[in-house]
């Protein structure tokens, strides 16, 4: 344990050293903030879910959000209880918080943000490569931002992002695999409904 909190600590103070600057921290806050709670994912999929041909991108999306919630949220985080890097009483007096957003109350390990990220984006990525390719660039930013706002350790952020694209890697198997002969039933029952 000792080992994985030198290394999240070393890469805090690399962002801090290097990367953290006042135009980051405005941008970075508001990448962090798409990812709140899923709402940029969850706007996307509601919206490709509303469309016709791209209904199956939205299914994988919101198969994957759902997985995410489940998994991350419900399952591990709870049974692992990571306090906060703020919140670290090993680190009291020498961990640097930003103060760029509000400290989250939840457990930290592993970052549902970085989790949803990728869930949402890989499986639209499975399902639709024009779309999929900006949307894990997006998730993938919305993971980096957790450390540099410093909610979460760097592990927490490399462990959601694994996780995610776990799930959404099955999340599109099964939007690819079982939706289009759900669909296909559907439109069977609309033409048998419209003939009667």
């Amino acid at each position: 344990m000792e080992a994985i909190l030198n290394f999240d600590l070393s890469v805090f103070r690399f962002v801090e050293n290097y990367i953290w600057n006042p135009v980051l921290d405005v941008i970075m806050t508001i990448i962090t903030y798409l990812g709140e709670g899923g709402a940029v994912w969850i706007i996307m999929a509601l919206i490709l879910l509303f469309t016709k041909k791209y209904r199956k991108c939205g299914v994988a999306m919101a198969i994957g959000l759902i997985g995410s919630l489940v998994v991350v949220d419900w399952i591990i985080k709870p049974i692992v209880a990571r306090p906060r890097p703020f919140n670290l009483e090993a680190w009291e007096g020498i961990f640097n918080y930003p103060d760029l957003v509000s400290e989250p109350s939840s457990w930290s390990f592993p970052s549902g943000h970085s989790s949803s990220s990728l869930a949402a984006s890989v499986a639209l990525l499975c399902t639709n490569k024009k779309f999929g390719i900006p949307a894990v660039i997006l998730g993938v930013l919305i993971a980096f931002s957790r450390i540099y706002v410093h909610v979460h350790y760097p592990t927490d952020v490399i462990v959601g992002i694994l996780v995610g694209a776990i799930l959404g890697i099955i999340a599109g198997y099964i939007a690819n695999r079982y939706y289009p002969s759900f669909e296909n039933k559907l439109k069977t029952r609309k033409a048998a409904k419209n003939d009667k």
